[in-house]
């Protein structure tokens, strides 16, 4: 399902990045200063690896490691998944579901040319939010109003209409006509 647009029409071209040997605090204060989930690791144009606020939460907060003195290149993922900047954005938000990951560096000829995040995608696509979800837990999801109506709204499996009300007949969901010529 291609949407027509491509990876270089959404990413950011000029993404922050930092070197391999600042502290994770450095680290932290530059996701801070420039209200962002995670940093490019690089030496001059050669990306060198990704960290997130959630790799510096999970694995140094979490695990007691002096933040002033661990490196971000003891931490970064250097196990890179990238992608050409002339991909459609549907493939790239396959990937950042399959992988479950929120940053995807783009490199062309082995450089460094952009970073697309899960919110540059959805802001010019928000329907695609649909393909993250299943990546999603939720805590207590059967209690959340988002669940109970996931399960009862929709398109009738018989005549295709959407309804905002399908019901379980003979494990299909339907909408109320469909339910009456059913029964």
């Amino acid at each position: 399902m291609r949407t027509g647009y491509k990876v270089v029409d959404v990413m950011t071209k000029k993404p922050i990045t930092v070197s391999p040997g600042i502290s994770l605090i450095e680290a932290a204060t530059v996701m801070r200063d420039n209200h962002i989930g995670g940093l490019l690791i690089t030496e001059g144009d050669q990306l060198k690896g990704v960290i997130s606020e959630q790799d510096i939460t999970r694995n140094a907060v979490a695990e007691g490691l002096d933040l002033k003195k661990t490196t971000v290149d003891e931490l970064m993922v250097k196990k890179l998944h990238t992608i050409s900047e002339d991909e459609d954005i549907y493939f790239a938000l396959l990937e950042m579901r399959d992988l479950n990951i929120r940053h995807l560096p783009v490199v062309e000829d082995d450089k460094l040319v952009g970073l697309l995040t899960l919110k540059d995608v959805l802001k010019i696509q928000p329907q695609m939010f649909d393909l993250m979800v299943e990546k999603i837990e939720l805590r207590e999801e059967e209690n959340k109003p988002i669940f109970r109506r996931r399960e009862t709204e929709g398109n009738c499996q018989l005549c295709g209409n959407y309804a905002e009300k399908l019901f379980e007949v003979e494990g299909s969901m339907v909408c109320q006509g469909c339910k009456k010529d059913i029964s």
